[in-house]
């Protein structure tokens, strides 16, 4: 059987409307290079945020230093620090418009002994609690400040996403640990995977 050639997410994936993006991005495979080594992980949960008129988002206030990339060209990564862990997100939205994606949880793929060591888990048979939300997943596949701006819709890039053809079902819910939120669901998950950090 011949294996399908890996295909990179495009600029134009992260061209939409976030909600849209969040959703596209759940089953896809999120690849981080680490000199010789490379990790994967499939994409299982997700936050769409929006720009000054969502109070969650980073955009509230208008843009700052360090949130100006949300106002950036789409598909570059924008990461900043929440109770001393790094949030990895994708800049993602239409043109003239201000958004991007968290990414919260992925399923380990390749690379789990670095992601243990990584996240100082030495009993072998843990993974579940591995990169179940935003905080592990970026200790296990070591993303910091120093990828923040990176373009991950190129092949040289430390980090990107590649397409698949997984098929999955998708849940929702109001994001996680936000004070005030907008009205609709922009919190969405990969329903029945074991990897996301909450059910609802």
């Amino acid at each position: 059987m011949t294996k399908q050639p890996e295909m990179i997410l495009s600029r134009r994936f992260y061209e939409r409307d976030p909600e849209v993006v969040a959703r596209n991005l759940l089953g896809r495979i999120l690849i981080r290079k680490i000199r010789d080594k490379r990790l994967s992980g499939m994409i299982v949960e997700t936050e769409a945020y929006y720009g000054p008129g969502d109070p969650a988002s980073r955009a509230s206030d208008g843009m700052k230093n360090f949130n100006r990339l949300m106002w950036l060209k789409p598909g570059i990564a924008f990461i900043y620090n929440v109770h001393k862990y790094w949030m990895f997100n994708i800049v993602a939205h239409e043109p003239g418009e201000v958004g991007a994606v968290l990414v919260r949880a992925v399923e380990p793929l390749e690379g789990i002994d670095i992601m243990k060591r990584n996240r100082g888990i030495e009993d072998e048979r843990i993974i579940i609690d591995l990169t179940n939300g935003p905080g592990k997943f970026t200790v296990a596949f070591e993303i910091n400040k120093r990828l923040n701006g990176v373009d991950v819709t190129s092949w040289k890039s430390p980090i990107y996403i590649l397409d698949s053809h997984v098929q999955i079902r998708i849940s929702s819910s109001k994001r996680i640990g936000v004070r005030a939120d907008l009205e609709k669901n922009l919190r969405f998950y990969i329903q029945g995977n074991r990897f996301v950090s909450k059910t609802s």
